[in-house]
């Protein structure tokens, strides 16, 4: 049986496999204020046999006017993203964006919501790959198409019905389930919000910044500090109790795939996040930092 990668890999250990066509690459770069950003930069340049996928044509439903900013693609719809990508479940993914993995975790948390865990996100991205003075390409890669399976694992995911749910019965605020925002401690507080039309937090919500995660360099932390980290937000909860968030479902797969390197398994997302939550005026809003801390 091949090893495979399922959280992190290196600069290195992707080099060494470039000409590996069991292995997949994929170009996850995009910008929230210019969503074309992300494909121009590919075209500019990319790691060779990198295919781009867009946030959000790709690895996001339409929206809706109920719906969050990067709502979940259909099971059926991202399969055949995948399998257009060169996907199957022998291939190995390797997902990355500028640096940080923004954007790439949410293209590894997709791949393992439908059964695939060889996936992995490159630990400092492009960025990384630059710095190591490795060769890049302009090329319009392909691949051959190959043909995905879904093995979609509901379990993993939290609706916003289920989220007010729990709130209305007092479970965030017993500790039995834990809601924890990936968004910066001054969108959570409401003090600057510049990207939905309602600013604050859903009370009872824990704060951990994704940024929180990573170095100055956007590589992520050791396992072991991660885990000191995220054990000072849990206080003592499981992780199979947390319920992850953000504004739209992208940045709080980095705090899932942080969990995941830390080895704290088990947590699930809530993929609608802030900007569907607010969709319902009846939804409670909270304002301020964290309480409790």
């Amino acid at each position: 049986m091949r090893s495979m990668a399922t959280t992190l890999i290196d600069v290195p250990e992707l080099a060494s496999h470039l000409e590996d066509r069991d292995w997949a690459i994929i170009d996850c770069r995009f910008e929230l204020a210019d969503p074309a950003a992300g494909a121009r930069a590919w075209a500019l340049g990319h790691i060779p046999h990198a295919l781009y996928a867009d946030l959000d044509r790709d690895l996001s439903a339409p929206r809706t006017p109920l719906s969050g900013r990067h709502p979940l693609p259909e099971p059926a719809t991202l399969a055949a993203t995948f399998g257009r990508l060169g996907i199957d479940s022998g291939v190995q993914v390797v997902a990355y964006d500028q640096g940080p993995g923004a954007f790439a975790a949410r293209l590894w948390w997709l791949l393992r919501w439908l059964g695939h865990v060889r996936v992995a996100v490159l630990d400092g991205g492009y960025a990384a790959w630059l710095a190591a003075g490795l060769p890049v390409s302009t090329s319009q890669e392909t691949r051959a198409p190959r043909r995905f399976t879904a093995l979609t694992d509901g379990a993993q995911v939290v609706s916003g019905a289920q989220l007010a749910r729990s709130l209305e019965q007092g479970e965030l605020a017993r500790g039995e389930q834990l809601l924890v925002d990936a968004r910066g401690a001054d969108r959570f507080a409401g003090q600057n919000e510049t990207i939905d039309p309602v600013a604050g937090h859903v009370p009872g919500a824990r704060n951990h910044p994704f940024a929180h995660n990573t170095d100055g360099r956007g590589h992520f932390l050791a396992p072991q500090e991660l885990r000191r980290r995220w054990q000072e937000t849990l206080r003592g909860a499981q992780p199979s109790q947390v319920i992850a968030m953000c504004g739209s479902g992208v940045t709080a797969c980095h705090n899932l795939l942080a969990l995941e390197v830390a080895g704290l398994s088990g947590a699930r997302l809530y993929a609608g996040s802030w900007s569907e939550w607010i969709r319902d005026p009846a939804h409670a809003v909270a304002l301020g930092p964290e309480s409790g801390r």
